[in-house]
């Protein structure tokens, strides 16, 4: 990543730039699956906690890890695969990642136990860090420069597409099948994303990669290992100071400081560090981690919200959704106008402020607010997003020469994965802390073994009255989860107001736009890098 930005970029393929509409349609759907596949298993939890033969009897820590592990090696993997993708080529890391993925949905679909299901969905994880960077990578190579933010608007919109999918998808096949199938589905759209990955979209990669770096990338997997499995746990325990969480946080904090001190003094760095000394790149880095440390927060209590204390299924939750999915679809292509017109700075931090808004909504829903209520809330988020995401990757991903593409994409989804984990870990200790204050004083009419177990969440307290016929928590434990949501919401607005003052000290303001480099004629055609 060495190589300066502001050199002349080289220009698309003729034959490759006559596709790259139908190319993107190929990564979107890449992408979809991928992103489709967590929002999927988030409403199957509680079917997959049955008993067998409805489901695998999987305890809570047990659901935790399903969800977890694929998180673990997915974001620990990231920056690896993208380097790999721009030395071997972007669309072998593909074909590969989306082949492992629909393995690891095969195996997961019919897994006999709940440690083969979390094994199963590590499996899955090692290919969706594959898929992921890849798909940006390529983007930023089958489109010229002035192309690229209306595109990346569209496979920003696609994430949206995705969230609202995936909840959707999930509550029909729990109504219809087994618990597996949410797994199973993956395989068919895989197979089609083969067969189109390998007729449509040209191979890429970095012509002069040089040495591989191999010490600074086995540093960065172990240290953001081990920095992902410590806020796993720390969110697990609802606890930051235990030993085992503290001492893997801790020390992959250590490794990763080792690794940026290693690229910097190295001849042939995996990273070179010294693009974030320049605040563009830094601040829009930093606007991914914050805006999806505070979503995923919320994203983790609300179906808890929509579900317990609503009372709505699997799928109805998952269509409360679809007007957070629709303004991202509607507003992340047309973002880039936006830009263009008052420039990235007022564009992202008013998304950023619009999501704070939206977040600290939450802190006023109870039990009967209305459901356009919830909707408009929603809709606000979805805009507020719209405007961050698209704007702030056309920031990092124009920062760095082409043929680095897939670490630049990588660099991303990193800080947008390790952001979220660190949302659900801190903001669900938050919530769980807060709930277990205010439920404690009303857990007495238990017996005292059922006590601690019933003080965990909203869930198990419900549980536990109803196996005991303790009618008189069910109340009492509603408002303790709602009390609970409103501190966290407004930590979540918090974090989200804090990402607006970032964007709004350090990105641009309003450029001019630089004219578009002419196509190349038909006397002198590049090769198509198949």
């Amino acid at each position: 990543m060495s190589a300066p930005s502001s050199a002349a970029p080289s220009r698309v393929p003729e034959a490759v730039h006559r596709r790259r509409w139908a190319v993107l349609g190929v990564l979107m759907l890449s992408l979809l699956i991928v992103v489709l596949d967590n929002s999927i298993l988030n409403v199957a939890v509680k079917t997959i906690a049955s008993p067998a033969p409805t489901g695998l009897g999987a305890t809570q820590s047990e659901l935790e890890w399903a969800i977890n592990s694929y998180t673990l090696v997915f974001a620990g993997l990231l920056f690896a695969s993208g380097l790999l993708g721009d030395r071997l080529g972007r669309k072998r890391s593909l074909l590969f990642g989306i082949t492992v993925f629909g393995l690891g949905s095969a195996l997961a679909a019919f897994s006999g136990s709940p440690g083969e299901l979390i094994a199963y969905r590590a499996v899955m994880g090692l290919g969706a860090a594959f898929v992921m960077p890849a798909t940006l990578a390529v983007l930023m190579n089958v489109f010229e420069r002035d192309e690229q933010p209306k595109a990346i608007g569209i496979w920003a919109g696609s994430v949206g597409l995705a969230i609202a999918v995936g909840p959707i998808t999930g509550g029909v096949l729990l109504e219809h099948f087994w618990w597996g199938s949410i797994f199973l589905v993956n395989v068919p759209v895989v197979l089609l994303a083969l067969a189109l990955m390998a007729w449509l979209v040209p191979e890429s990669r970095d012509p002069a990669p040089g040495r591989i770096d191999l010490v600074g990338v086995l540093l960065s997997v172990l240290g953001l290992v081990l920095l992902v499995y410590g806020i796993i746990r720390g969110g697990e325990r609802a606890s930051f100071t235990e030993p085992g969480v503290l001492l893997p946080a801790l020390g992959g904090l250590a490794v990763l400081v080792v690794f940026v001190l290693y690229e910097k003094r190295s001849d042939h760095p995996a990273l070179d560090v010294s693009y974030f000394r320049k605040p563009v790149f830094s601040a829009a880095v930093a606007a991914i981690a914050l805006v999806f440390f505070a979503l995923m927060g919320v994203t983790f209590f609300s179906a808890f919200y929509l579900q317990s204390v609503r009372g709505y299924s699997a799928l109805d939750s998952g269509l409360m959704l679809l007007p957070l999915a629709a303004a991202q679809m509607v507003f992340a292509p047309r973002a880039r106008h936006a830009v263009d017109r008052f420039g990235a700075r007022a564009v992202c931090a008013t998304g950023m402020a619009a999501v704070a808004l939206g977040l600290g909504a939450f802190a006023f829903f109870d039990a009967d607010t209305p459901v356009w209520v919830m909707c408009l809330v929603f809709t606000v988020q979805g805009a507020g997003m719209a405007h961050i995401m698209p704007p702030v990757t056309v920031a990092i991903m124009q920062s760095l020469p082409r043929e680095k593409a897939g670490s630049g994409s990588a660099i991303n989804n990193t800080f947008r994965q390790v952001g979220g984990a660190l949302g659900v870990a801190v903001l669900g200790s938050v919530l769980s802390s807060v709930y277990r204050g205010e439920i404690e004083p009303h857990l007495d009419v238990l017996p005292p073994a059922a006590r601690a177990a019933a003080g965990e969440s909203l869930e198990a307290t419900l549980a536990v009255a109803e196996k005991l016929h303790a009618d008189a928590l069910v109340t009492p434990a509603y408002t303790a989860f709602l009390d609970a949501m409103h501190v966290t919401a407004y930590a979540s607005a918090g974090i989200a107001a804090v990402g607006a003052i970032v964007v709004g000290v350090f990105l641009p303001g309003r450029t001019p736009a630089p004219p578009a480099p002419a196509r190349p004629g038909a006397d002198a055609p590049e090769p198509a890098r198949r």
